[in-house]
Order: structure tokens, then sequence, then C-alpha cells
């Protein structure tokens, strides 16, 4: 009973680090990446960012992910907290 209830806690102990998303860079992460990171965002949306991203250059900020066809500013703003945009490699 008690070595169940350990077994239990443990799994409870790390249910927030499984539910934490990292911060998902949009001009650096791959379409598998943003599907599996990004809330509301599945293969084919992570597809169009990737395209986006590749036909237009990097973005330059989270708000610019709603240039992509089919991200709504709701999509936008349910995932903010977890985008980053980094800066563009300029060349030296």
């Amino acid at each position: 009973m008690i070595r169940h209830a350990v077994k239990l806690l443990a799994s409870l102990a790390l249910l927030p680090m499984l539910a934490w998303a990292g911060p998902v860079d949009l001009n650096e992460a791959d379409a598998e990446t943003l599907a599996r990171e990004l809330k509301g965002i599945g293969p084919a949306r992570a597809e169009a960012i990737v395209a986006w991203r590749e036909a237009n250059g990097p973005f330059r900020s989270a708000d610019d992910l709603v240039l992509v066809k089919g991200i709504s500013e709701r999509v936008l703003e349910d995932n903010r907290e977890l985008i980053t945009v980094s800066a563009p490699d300029r060349p030296e």
C-alpha cells in the first residue's frame, strides 16, 4: 500500500514538467516542434509557418505570426507566452 502511494506521488510530481512547454523560436523551430509545442497548431499550420518563413524571411516579432494564412489573433494570443523570435542572422 505504501509503495503504491509513493509511486502515485512521484507520478503526480512529474505532471507539471509534462505540461510545461518551452519557448518556441519562430525563426528556428521546425514544423514538428511548432506542432508539438504550440496550442492550436497542428501539422498543416506548422508547415504553413515554416513555408511563410522560407518565402518571406525571418519573423520580426510574435505579432507577425498572424501573417501566416490560417493563424488567427486567437491562436497568437493563446501562444504569446510560448513564442520567442530570435534576431535574424546578419552576414558579417
